[in-house]
């Protein structure tokens, strides 16, 4: 299968995805099936540790990790459960949406796949109560052949609430899957990080094109879609926020791409959050100054503390760091710019943003939870220096890998030299 001609359209491709993503061009020398496979023992041997017999899964990414499968990643995350996953220690049972269940052919990490029952009020208005409890019943009868037990204790996540509280009526013992799924994805393989690459490469190349297309005149919603354009074209899902702002609106952060239109000399700010191909997350922020003129002095200082930021926090990463240790040796942000801080000093990146959240020092005592930094988790480390008082704002990130004695960078974008010089 891995001689598939990618340009050659076929009859009945469906029962031949896999193959066709394997053959991916992007997808040269990766071994996609080994990582899927590695994905769901990730989960299994989580959930063993603590004695979970089933996870149900419902959230589009997760279910991904865990199969490799995909389908309207963003719809079914929010219309749930109307697609779920559930995995035991020997069965993945993939409850695909309606007329989709030729979606998983081929995929070996899927043992059958069954049609799903939507239990939400769209699809079953004024009776959702009573099709909430048959969802849950049926379910409950399938964990129980499948474990022997119709007391087990399983995961759940990301369902609406009726649904939930159904399934826990019928004796089920309910426990949170985000912790077994998390810790499972916090650890790249090696194709794993081949995948990450992958996707940094196209989303530089996105981020490229739209630097080339920084003008005066064009409007942030313009100038964004270039990198959507390019997400989509190199076989990527989406961007997943709207991290992309101009002038005074890049101070304070998260505030969304508009129609405003973009100014001579302004900076324009943006954070990637592009889901890309191999649904791995390509993650990294760059500034840019639009000209024709140089850069001010204000802008060249505020990007160079970004920078300085960001290269301390990422000197100081080393396998076996503790997460208070961390905080600890992080670079202290001067007090102009403290309030309008980002929210993190780094974060764990995969398939997208996951465990674990690392505080900046001052936040710690109040959002800092403690545990390590091991080899093969990939993390994106932050910066944000925008004044309290207004004007500009500066974001930068990079994205790297823990090595077994170090850490590698896996963002390769370059920096401004006329922002970082003198």
């Amino acid at each position: 299968m891995a001689t598939l001609d990618w340009h050659v359209d076929r009859v009945g491709a469906a029962q031949h995805w896999p193959a066709l993503l394997d053959a991916a061009p992007e997808s040269v020398g990766i071994d996609l099936a080994g990582v899927r496979r590695y994905r769901q023992e990730r989960v299994r041997s989580e959930m063993a540790k603590r004695d979970i017999a089933a996870v149900l899964l419902s959230d589009s990414v997760n279910i991904r990790y865990a199969t490799g499968t995909r389908n309207m990643q963003v719809f079914t995350s929010r219309n749930s459960p109307s697609r779920y996953l559930l995995l035991t220690k020997d069965r993945s049972v993939l409850f695909e949406f309606t007329g989709c269940e030729h979606l998983a052919d081929g995929f070996d990490t899927v043992d059958e796949v069954r049609a799903a029952t939507t239990a939400s009020f769209v699809a079953a208005g004024g009776d959702i109560v009573g099709r909430e409890q048959q969802w849950a019943a049926d379910l409950a009868a399938t964990i129980a052949e499948l474990v022997g037990d119709v007391n087990a204790t399983v995961g759940v996540e990301r369902m609406n609430a009726g649904a939930a509280i159904a399934l826990a009526e019928t004796g089920l013992r309910i426990v949170d899957a985000q912790e077994p799924v998390e810790m499972a994805r916090a650890i790249k393989s090696p194709d794993e990080v081949a995948c990450i690459k992958a996707s940094l490469r196209q989303t530089e190349a996105g981020v490229a094109a739209l630097r080339d297309a920084i003008r005066p005149c064009i409007t942030e919603n313009e100038l964004w879609s270039v990198l959507h354009q390019s997400v989509i074209a190199g076989n990527g899902d989406y961007c997943e926020t709207r991290l992309l702002n101009s002038g005074p609106r890049t101070n304070p952060w998260f505030q969304e791409t508009a129609s405003r239109v973009i100014q001579p000399n302004e900076l324009v700010a943006l954070d990637t959050d592009v889901v890309g191909c191999h649904g791995y997350y390509s993650d990294f922020s760059r500034t840019f100054h639009v000209g024709p003129d140089a850069p001010t002095e204000h802008q060249r200082e505020i990007y160079r503390l970004a920078h300085e930021q960001v290269h301390h926090n990422m000197g100081i990463i080393e396998p076996g760091l503790t997460f208070k240790e961390y905080s600890d040796r992080a670079w202290n942000i001067p007090d102009l710019y403290r309030r309008n801080r980002y929210y993190l000093s780094a974060h764990g990146v995969g398939m997208t943003g996951e465990y674990p959240y690392l505080y900046h020092h001052a936040d710690y005592g109040d959002a800092g939870y403690d545990g390590v930094i091991e080899p093969h988790m990939t993390l994106c480390v932050e910066s944000f220096i925008g004044a309290e008082d207004g004007g500009e704002g500066v974001k930068l990130e990079q994205q790297i890998l823990v090595t077994e004695t170090s850490t590698e960078l896996l963002s390769l974008f370059p920096f401004e030299d006329q922002l970082l010089s003198s």
